[in-house]
């Protein structure tokens, strides 16, 4: 029995051993038919966009997986047959290393060389403009095919730094004087390669009405002839009309043509929409003297006009008027010219001016200046809503208590309008601040509580000062004052505004509100 164990334990050992052999056998036979990896090739692609894009397509035979070793320092990446990879590489030489391996772990490795460089910037465009309101600063952009940003030097600095401009990007620069610039734009593509191109920048601060010679930036610039020699001076008596610092002084020498004067060249043509005459501030040795003022096309000297006016008093500051009503405005004037004792020798009589600015051109009263009432109708009241608010000078409609004049502005608030909308009223003379700084108006509101926004401001609005009051009864006339002492008021302020329900974001409701007699404050 035991016999028969051991013969039948041998059988099938035997019979294992057997079937194992035969296995073995197979999978060595499988290993050898297996090829290694051969023909390996990298397809590759670049883009011509700039962007660094490379596109690898590998191949090749008995090949299970590829390794690419993009020569850059990154992570290597693996491919399937069939597939594609794609990497972006800076600008640059690159030795990327393709390896196919096979089923059973066996490599072949090719290396290939990828040169990887970007197109220049073409077409550069540079883009210059001024900026609103500011005669020294200038607003930059610029584009390039292919760029990936700029570099702005502005001209204006010895060893200057560069500005970095991105694509789409607008930058500003402020000159600290006036002159010629060189700007130069230099545009870069992501490589080596760069192109550049320069422009020619000039700041002005060109001469504008109102002139009043205080500007420290603008250079008055005058050009005389027949005998007269003009410059900007120290005020000689700055009292009564005319207490500013500066003013134009003009010396009319002994024998100087009865002609003799100076010519101020504007920066821009005239605007006569809402004057049609100028004031003029004079100090004369001489009462009597005529003074002529011309206004004159800037290239053809036969399109001009001229008025003349007559010093009444001596050595003091006074204002002339100059009514150029006829004149014909269709044509462009951007010179004006003074003379001095017209029609007469020179003498070797210094005499001043200062303050040239627009006007009705009627003098003798009948121009607009504080106190304002709205009564005189051999006036012209220029009055006008904006933003929503719709202004008219119309009838008091309730002629009682404080105010029983009979007219005033009507301003309504219309429904949706901004909160900031409001009413300018423009001012022939600037308003004088000698004897006081406090304003006051008489307002009638159909609501108590609210605050009421007085402005002044210069003609061109680039000065202004500006304080808020609340009204305190309803539907009744009541005098509001604003008090602007301390605050810098040597500045020309011809226009006064008023805002009613100045409340950010509160939109108008429809509400109507009237004002009346503006004036300066004890």
């Amino acid at each position: 029995m035991k016999s028969k164990y051991f013969n039948i334990l041998f059988l099938c050992f035997a019979l294992f051993s057997f079937v194992s052999c035969e296995e073995d056998d197979r999978d060595l036979n499988f290993i050898d038919a297996v090829s290694e990896p051969t023909n390996i090739s990298l397809l590759v692609q670049l883009t011509q966009d700039n962007s660094g894009m490379v596109t690898f397509t590998p191949s090749g035979e008995s090949v299970s997986l590829f390794r690419l070793n993009y020569g850059d320092g990154s992570e290597v990446e693996e491919v399937q047959p069939g597939d594609i990879a794609t990497h972006v590489y800076p600008e640059g030489n690159y030795s990327v290393e393709v390896t196919g391996v096979n089923i059973i772990g066996e490599t072949t490795t090719v290396v290939q060389e990828v040169v990887v460089s970007f197109l220049p910037p073409e077409n550069l465009m540079i883009n210059v403009s001024p900026v609103s309101g500011d005669a020294f600063s200038i607003a930059v952009s610029a584009t390039a095919d292919f760029a990936v940003g700029f570099e702005v030097y502005f001209g204006d600095q010895a060893n200057e730094t560069p500005t970095p401009l991105m694509v789409g990007e607008t930058i500003t620069h402020t000159y600290p004087e006036t002159g010629v610039y060189t700007l130069r734009v230099v545009a870069f593509a992501g490589g080596a390669a760069t192109i550049e191109d320069t422009m020619e920048v000039v700041i002005e601060n060109p001469i504008v009405l109102p002139i009043d010679f205080e500007s420290t930036t603008i250079e008055y610039s005058f050009i005389d002839f027949g005998g007269a020699a003009t410059s900007v001076a120290a005020n000689p008596d700055p009292s009564g009309e005319n207490t500013s610092d500066n003013v134009a002084e003009l010396f009319k020498e002994v024998g100087a043509e009865v002609w003799a004067g100076t010519v101020i060249e504007l920066g821009a043509p005239i605007d006569f929409t809402t004057f049609q005459g100028f004031s003029l501030k004079s100090y004369s040795p001489q009462a009597g003297v005529t003074i002529k003022l011309k206004i004159e096309n800037a290239n053809d000297n036969m399109i001009a006009a001229e008025v003349d006016a007559v010093t009444t008093v001596t050595d003091e500051w006074e204002t002339l008027f100059f009514d150029f009503t006829g004149t014909d405005f269709t044509q462009e004037y951007s010179k004006i010219i003074v003379f001095y004792d017209f029609g007469n020798i020179g003498t070797g009589a210094t005499y001043y001016f200062d303050d040239i600015e627009q006007s009705n051109g009627f003098g003798g009263g009948n121009e607009v200046s504080l106190p304002v009432d709205f009564e005189n109708s051999e006036l012209t009241y220029t009055v006008f809503g904006f933003e929503g608010a719709d202004s008219t000078i119309e009838a008091n409609p309730v002629p009682s208590g404080i105010n029983t004049s009979a007219t005033v502005v009507r301003t309504e608030k219309t429904v949706g309008a901004q909160f900031f909308a409001g009413t300018i009223v423009e001012l022939d003379v600037p308003i004088d601040f000698t004897t006081s700084e406090m304003v006051r108006v008489k307002t009638y509101s159909p609501k108590a509580d609210i605050p009421v926004r007085l402005k002044l401001e210069s003609p061109d609005g680039s000065q202004f000062v500006e304080l808020d009051v609340n009204t305190t009864v309803t539907d009744e006339w009541e005098v509001l004052t604003w008090d602007f002492t301390g605050t810098t008021l040597n500045n020309t302020y011809t226009k006064v505004v008023i805002f009613f329900e100045f409340v950010p974001a509160l939109a108008g409701d429809g509400s109507v509100y009237y004002f009346d007699d503006i004036e300066l404050a004890n």
